[in-house]
């Protein structure tokens, strides 16, 4: 029995020494670099939205009325769809 522990011991410390020997071999730290992508807005300042004045209708408005605020407010839009546009592209 006593010859079992001494083997057993033998074995432990041989173990502790190859633990210890691969401690002893560990490299320094090596600075590493990671590119991460990183969100930036490209928006700068959004344009205002206009104003339209078919928002501004009661909702008992005639149909005439309705038809001609929105052929007013098109061109209002068309221009703030440009700037919209613009602004965007400078995102690509």
């Amino acid at each position: 029995m006593s010859r079992k522990i001494l083997n057993l011991s033998k074995l432990a410390s041989s173990g502790l020494f190859v633990l210890l020997a691969g401690c002893a071999s560990v490299s320094p730290p090596a600075t590493q670099t990671v590119e991460v992508p990183v969100y930036v807005q490209c928006v700068k300042a959004r344009p205002q939205r206009p104003v339209y004045e078919f928002d501004k209708l009661p909702a008992d408005a005639s149909d005439g009325r309705k038809i001609m605020a929105l052929a007013r407010d098109w061109v209002r839009a068309r221009e703030y769809e440009l700037k919209l546009e613009a602004v965007v592209a400078g995102c690509t």
